[in-house]
């Protein structure tokens, strides 16, 4: 086994074209991240000194956006925190940075009770989504899932709209996987927030009825 094959074991088998080759792997840096993003346009995570692409995808873009649009109509009126978008990047630990789909923060979370202007924030979510496209792999999901966790992440959802399923993960060892007429629950995130997988998936794919 190359030294590649094993660095690319080790991150969750994802495709070599997702890892970056310069910098050297095991040299990156934060700001090589935000560096790539501002004159690139493209999105990486860092792991331990290794970038990782963020792997594009239309439709993943899709709904990541339509739940965005679902958690702010239910939290801004309640002032529970607020949502971050597939750019939103934060370092989860020195070394370690990466860009759930989705993020909600609760507001108590956050130093000072405001959104930083920094690029890269120094929390995790609260609530972190991946939305699955196939440049995913499973290996990679749970160990982005462990990482949430020992952040201090309290919810993860991962999505993947083609098969129309989430698992809905309270702790590393508790899931519970839904089809799509299971209903997502914010839990003690977003308190009383439901929201109908099928619903939403529906409204990304397809353009809503007229209203009479």
């Amino acid at each position: 086994m190359t030294s590649l094959d094993r660095l690319r074991r080790d991150l969750g088998d994802i495709p070599l074209e997702r890892i970056r080759l310069l910098p050297i792997p095991g040299t990156a840096t934060e700001r090589d991240v935000t560096a790539i993003d501002a004159h690139q346009d493209r999105l990486c995570e860092l792991v331990d000194g290794v970038l990782i692409e963020k792997p594009p995808g239309f439709l993943e873009s899709c709904v990541a956006s339509r739940l965005i649009h679902y958690l702010e109509d239910y939290s801004f009126p309640r002032d529970l925190g607020f949502t971050v978008g597939e750019g939103g990047m934060m370092r989860l630990r020195p070394g370690l940075v990466r860009i759930p789909d989705v993020s909600f923060i609760c507001w108590d979370r956050v130093p000072g009770g405001r959104v930083p202007d920094l690029d890269i924030a120094p929390f995790a979510p609260d609530l972190a989504v991946e939305i699955l496209g196939p440049g995913n792999t499973r290996r990679e999901m749970l160990r982005k899932l462990r990482e949430y966790f020992a952040a201090g992440a309290r919810l993860v959802w991962l999505v993947d709209p083609v098969a129309r399923t989430a698992e809905v993960y309270t702790s590393v060892d508790r899931c519970v996987t839904l089809d799509e007429n299971g209903v997502l629950d914010g839990g003690d995130v977003l308190p009383g927030f439901r929201l109908r997988l099928g619903d939403w998936l529906d409204r990304v794919r397809r353009r809503p009825p007229p209203q009479k």
